[in-house]
C-alpha cells in the first residue's frame, strides 16, 4: 500500500511540474474531526498509531500567531510503544520509519522556509525542522535533490519566535515536490519534548545553484549509494573539516573529524540502515547540508 502510495504520488508530481501549490494549510488554520482527535488538513502525523491508546503527539493549540489555531507537537509515552516523537510532515509519513514518504506538488525556488515557533527539548537529542524539493528524473527513474534545508531545535523558545531555515541548492533545475517536516524530538525521543509551529511562508528567490560559491561546489555522489559516498570538497578554503551523519530522526549516526580534503573524499556508509540522511561538512566558515538517499 505505502510502495503504491509513493508511485502514485511520483505521477503526480511529475502531472503538476506547471501547477506548483503554496504550502498547504500553512497556517494551521484547517483541521478535520477524527472522532476522538484532529489532524490538520495537509499534514500526516501518528495520531492514527497511538489512537487506540488514547495517546496523541499532534494537537490543535488556540489561539495561533497570527490566526485561531497553531499546531502542537509533544512527544509522549504511549502504552504499548514507548515514547512516541511529535512529528508531521506535508504529505505522507512513514509509521514505523517515522521518515516522510512524499511531499505536495511545487515548483519554485525559494530560499527560505519562514514561520513562528516555541519549542523546548528535555532529551539528549535534538527536534528538528527539515526540507526537502526534489525533481523526478525520468532517465534515472529516480528522484533527485534540488534544495535541502535543515535546522535542528537549540536552547529554548517559550514565547512564539520568528525562524528561518535557509535553503542550500545543488540543482539548476526547479522542483517538483517540496516535503516539510517538523520533530518535537530527535532519537531517541524523551517525553515532553515539544515543538509548536504556526505561519509557514516561504520567502525569497534562488535563480542559480547557491549564492555561496564553496557550498554551491560540494557535490556528493552517488545519490542514492549503498556503501560509499564520494564527497567533493575542494572548492573549501578550510582543508581540514568534520562530518557528520544525521538519520530521519536527527540521530547522528556517524562522525569523522579532521578529514583531509580531497578531490573525491570517500565516506563507508555500509553499516547504515536504508533511508534518509543529511550531511553537514562543518567548517571554519560555517555548515554546509547535503541530503542523501542510502539503499
Amino acid at each position: 500500500m505505502k510502495k503504491t502510495l509513493l508511485l502514485s504520488f511520483a505521477l503526480i508530481s511529475i502531472i503538476s511540474l506547471s501547477k506548483a501549490q503554496s504550502i498547504p494549510n500553512a497556517g494551521f488554520e484547517t483541521w478535520t474531526n477524527m472522532g476522538n482527535y484532529s489532524n490538520p488538513d495537509g499534514w500526516s502525523n501518528l495520531n492514527s498509531m497511538t489512537n487506540s491508546a488514547g495517546t496523541y503527539t499532534c494537537m490543535k493549540g488556540t489561539p495561533g500567531s497570527p490566526g485561531a489555531s497553531y499546531v502542537m507537537l509533544e512527544s509522549k509515552n504511549v502504552n504499548g510503544l514507548g515514547v512516541v516523537p511529535g512529528i508531521c510532515t506535508s504529505g505522507i509519513l512513514n509509521e514505523n520509519t517515522y521518515q516522510p514518504l512524499s511531499g505536495f506538488p511545487f515548483s519554485t525556488r525559494p530560499a527560505n522556509l519562514t514561520g513562528k515557533w516555541q519549542h523546548m527539548i528535555f532529551g539528549n537529542t535534538q527536534g528538528y525542522v527539515d526540507v526537502q524539493l526534489t525533481r523526478w528524473n525520468n532517465s534515472l527513474n529516480s528522484r533527485m535533490p534540488v534544495a535541502t534545508g535543515h535546522v535542528n531545535l537549540s536552547g529554548m523558545a517559550m514565547n512564539w519566535a520568528n525562524f528561518t531555515v535557509p535553503l542550500t541548492y545543488v540543482d539548476g533545475n526547479n522542483p517538483d515536490s517540496c516535503m516539510i517536516t517538523f520533530s518535537a524530538s530527535g532519537n531517541p525521543p524523551a517525553v515532553n519534548d515539544f515543538l509548536y509551529i504556526d505561519n509557514l511562508a516561504f520567502t525569497g528567490t534562488v535563480l542559480g545553484i547557491s549564492s555561496n560559491n564553496a557550498a554551491a561546489n560540494i557535490s556528493v555522489s552517488p545519490n542514492p549509494a549503498s556503501d560509499n559516498l564520494l564527497v567533493d570538497l575542494t572548492a573549501l578554503n578550510d582543508k581540514n573539516v568534520s562530518l557528520q551523519i544525521f538519520d530521519a530522526q536527527g540521530k547522528q549516526m556517524k562522525s569523522l573529524e579532521n578529514i583531509n580534503v580531497t578531490v573525491k573524499t570517500s565516506v563507508d556508509i555500509s553499516e547504515l540502515p536504508k533511508g534518509n540522511y543529511t550531511m553537514n561538512v562543518i567548517t571554519k566558515e560555517g555548515t554546509i547540508t547535503r541530503n542523501f538517499i542510502k539503499q
